[in-house]
């Protein structure tokens, strides 16, 4: 399968992760500011747990589609869902974001294997541009 330039198109899974992941460390810059604005604990606690998670996020985002990594990312929703002891809007927020992982796998993976079906159906030929 060809991309518009004639290269081959990723899967659909992976990317999608991805970009909930990084999407996600972006929200806990944000969230980490929040608590630092608002006192909730030491700075230095603040900015390590914030800096640790989005650090393990973005990490993560490269490390999807690889033998575990769907599973480390499911695990660190938890994290982000933690953040809300610190500031509890995350609680609401970090739920968005659980959905929006699992709408992630799902789509991704159903967009691959309508992918692959098609290729199996048409083999050689090049898909109608989207």
């Amino acid at each position: 399968m060809h991309g518009a330039r004639g290269g081959a198109k990723r899967p659909a899974l992976p990317q999608f992760t991805q970009m909930t992941l990084v999407l996600e460390a972006v929200l806990v810059f944000f969230a980490t500011l929040v608590a630092f604005g608002l006192r909730v604990a030491p700075p230095v606690t603040v900015w390590t747990i914030g800096g640790v998670t989005m650090l393990v996020l973005l990490l993560l985002s490269g490390y999807v589609g690889r033998p575990g990594g769907y599973v480390a990312g499911s695990a660190a929703q938890l994290a982000v869902l933690a953040f809300g002891v610190l500031v509890p809007m995350m609680f609401v927020i970090g739920g968005l974001f659980v959905v929006l992982w699992v709408v992630s796998l799902r789509l991704g993976a159903r967009i691959d294997r309508e992918r692959a079906a098609y290729d199996a159906a048409h083999p050689g030929e090049v898909p109608p541009a989207a």
